[in-house]
């Protein structure tokens, strides 16, 4: 068999991805299995247990990282690393994250079914709390990985009930001694489901991600008066809401004044008194803008900001704006990124190009070494949810790209 006719076996990463998720299987057919709980410990046992079932050697970083490493004939090369993450939401589906992890496993399963040896070493990675449902900041063990934060201050994370998640590693035995950040990367892959509906739309089988859109995030808060809705005149009223909602709708018109990638959200809103025959007097909202460059996120914030200070001048109440949150856009590396065209090719599968609207753990391996991503349709664009959904055979496409993009790069990196 010539390496171009090289396939995955579909049906046993299926298999595999329909094993890890009965770990926290919920009545609906997601998961729950948030980071660093006794699930997490199951599902990570699990997955270590097959990573050296395929002959891999196991090593822990002290944030709980975990990389399967299938030697390559040059073992002073850094290896060829795909993953993600096996931790969840708590209303969580099968395939966000462990289908990154279990694709890459998948990979080097079908090496090794074919006795081929690579230049590199070949790395299966999964990262600690990606998801940031028990505890914050999200995408923490690549976070910490690449520096962004320090390893005190993930340690020193707290869920609801006060437990750290220092404690927590240590608890389940997954508190490594390597150092974070000293494990090298040559080159990085993340295969995921899309999380949106734009490859389904189209009726394409794989997405190219060039990068990630940047985010700015933003609480917000009108200060008004309450009063009471009957005897106060409409004129005379300092009403927090209607204020707040002209704002609400220009952080929309923004995300709409800058296509393709402009995306402008306010997700969460408190009015107080929240009461139905009060005048609100104050009201609280987060507002959410991306875009896919630094210079039109940029553009964004100052309109937002001047609209702020526009609103308030115009309305005589008093509105604050605090940027609560910012990632950088993260463009992909061209060498990663034409791996995964130049496999489409050689596949023949159907692709175009997707921006990432979310964040992932490839965000922050970008910081240290060449990366890229693979998309694949997920039903009706429905993920963080336990009904996400997707097709056997797109995931084994995807696969099959990450396959041939990691031996081109595995071979001369």
């Amino acid at each position: 068999m010539s390496v171009a006719d090289l396939r995955i076996n579909g049906e046993r990463l299926w298999s595999s991805l329909m094993e890890l998720a009965q770990i926290g299987a919920t009545a609906k057919g997601g998961v729950k299995r948030l980071a660093l709980t006794d699930l997490d410990k199951q599902g990570r046992d699990l997955v270590v247990s097959w990573g050296k079932q395929a002959g891999m050697s196991i090593t822990i970083d002290q944030i709980g990282n975990v990389f399967m490493r299938r030697a390559g004939r040059n073992s002073a090369l850094p290896p060829v690393m795909s993953g993600s993450h096996i931790d969840t939401q708590p209303t969580g589906g099968k395939f966000d994250g462990n289908y990154g992890v279990l694709a890459a496993l998948e990979v080097v399963r079908t090496l090794n079914d074919h006795h081929i040896e690579t230049e590199a070493p070949i790395e299966v990675a999964f990262w600690t709390n990606e998801e940031g449902s028990r505890f914050v900041p999200v995408m923490m063990g690549s976070g910490v990985f690449c520096g962004a934060f320090t390893l005190e201050t993930a340690y020193a994370a707290k869920d609801t009930e006060g437990k750290t998640v220092g404690d927590e590693l240590e608890r389940i035995g997954y508190k490594g001694t390597e150092v974070p950040g000293q494990h090298p990367i040559g080159a990085y892959f993340e295969t995921h489901i899309e999380q949106g509906p734009v490859l389904e739309d189209a009726d394409k089988v794989i997405g190219v991600v060039p990068g990630v859109l940047g985010l700015s995030w933003y609480d917000c808060v009108v200060t008004g008066m309450e009063a009471h809705a009957g005897p106060t005149p409409m004129g005379l009223r300092k009403d927090a809401l209607q204020v707040a909602t002209g704002i609400m709708q220009e952080v929309v018109n923004i995300g709409n004044r800058y296509p393709p990638y402009g995306r402008g959200t306010v997700g969460m809103v408190q009015v107080f008194p929240n009461s139905r025959n009060v005048i609100p007097g104050e009201v609280k909202f987060s507002i959410d803008l991306r875009n896919v460059s630094s210079e039109l996120l940029d553009t964004m914030h100052q309109e937002i900001l001047a609209f702020v200070e526009q609103t308030s001048n115009n309305s005589g109440l008093h509105i604050s704006v605090e940027r609560v949150s910012y990632y950088p856009p993260c463009p992909f590396h061209s060498d990663c990124v034409d791996a995964v065209r130049n496999a489409t090719a050689t596949l023949g599968c159907s692709t175009m190009d997707v921006v990432s609207g979310a964040g992932h753990d490839a965000i922050y391996t970008a910081r240290l070494a060449p990366s890229g991503m693979i998309f694949v349709p997920c039903k009706d664009g429905i993920s963080h949810n336990e009904i996400e959904d997707a097709k056997p055979e797109h995931l084994a496409a995807g696969c099959n790209v990450l396959l041939h993009a990691m031996l081109a790069k595995a071979q001369r990196i």
